[in-house]
């Protein structure tokens, strides 16, 4: 990887993105390198999490390093003292980041004042790690990425962001259904497009959901309200009414699709009861996959290659 930090899909080339699928597919069944070996890995999280904490820290051990966790009274970006200042510290005492942030702002704070990895374990414009262990999931059950078609159905979010980048640099065709006030973002929108161009595949927001799934290999959707949302909760609700992933959507996609979420799932608002288990679910193998895509991540960047 031609930078030390892993902030974005953006930052990876298509060949990257591919390559990095590749090695977490190989990591999944031999086993990763101890690569960390010695080293010592700040965790920042500013949000709670679960499967994102758990799966760095797995595979953080699993490679021979240590993991330090650092919840957001530990640190205060930018309230009790400055990223900049943060980062000065963590540069003298750690040997990479993870960060789970609420402004990407502070990512890049970290990423400019540090001469050590730093990972973006999501924000509020990207999800990267998340999008790489989906497209690992994608491959295990499609066999191939070219002509495929995702369908995301919902909100333009950060997840969405970035599995538009990264499908797009897979030659997969990718598809956002949402209400026309919840797009992706228009300056990620635009790479994603250049990404499709050069890939031959297609890039293309539908604000029908029952339009959009027509013939889609792999149907996904997240939550409506995110975490730092609560006070948009009613707004939202009102606004995505009409686009619950269900049983009848699913039957407009192709008959051997699947369906996929990052989870933490609301069932009765994003999807109906019983989605998470129907048969076509992979949800489960996207939460093992963060694991094996987020080592392939750590040994990109930890190998200097």
């Amino acid at each position: 990887m031609k930078e030390k930090d892993f902030l974005s899909i953006s930052s990876l080339t298509c060949d990257e993105v591919n390559l990095i699928v590749q090695d977490a597919k190989l990591i999944k069944k031999q086993g990763s390198q101890k690569l960390l070996t010695g080293k010592i890995i700040a965790m920042i999280f500013e949000k709670p999490s679960f499967r994102t904490r758990l799966s760095f820290e797995v595979g953080i051990l699993d490679m021979g390093g240590e993991s330090v966790y650092l919840g957001k009274d530990d640190v205060g970006l930018g309230v009790r003292e400055p990223e900049s200042d943060i980062a000065g510290v963590l540069d003298r005492w750690v040997d990479g980041i993870v960060a789970r942030v609420y402004s990407h702002r502070s990512l890049e704070i970290l990423s400019r004042k540090t001469n050590i990895p730093v990972i973006n374990a999501l924000s509020d414009i990207e999800h990267p790690c998340q999008a790489m262990g989906d497209l690992l999931t994608i491959l295990e059950h499609k066999k191939s990425f070219e002509g495929l078609k995702i369908a995301f159905i919902g909100d333009g979010n950060n997840v969405a962001s970035s599995l538009a980048l990264a499908c797009t640099s897979v030659s997969a065709d990718f598809v956002l259904s949402s209400p026309r006030d919840y797009k992706v973002n228009q300056t990620i929108w635009a790479e994603a497009e250049q990404r499709a161009l050069r890939n031959n595949s297609n890039i293309a927001w539908i604000e029908n959901p029952s339009e959009a799934v027509q013939c889609a290999d792999v149907v996904y959707t997240d939550v409506w309200v995110s975490m730092g949302q609560d006070s948009e909760r009613s707004e939202r609700l009102i606004a995505f009414e009409g686009y619950q992933v269900n049983q009848e959507l699913m039957e407009l996609a192709k008959s051997d699709a699947i369906f996929m979420h990052d989870m933490p799932a609301h069932r009765g608002e994003e999807i109906s009861n019983g989605m998470l288990e129907d048969d076509r679910s992979v949800v489960f193998d996207q939460a093992e996959n963060r694991l094996h895509a987020q080592k392939a991540i750590l040994a990109k960047l930890f190998s200097g290659s």
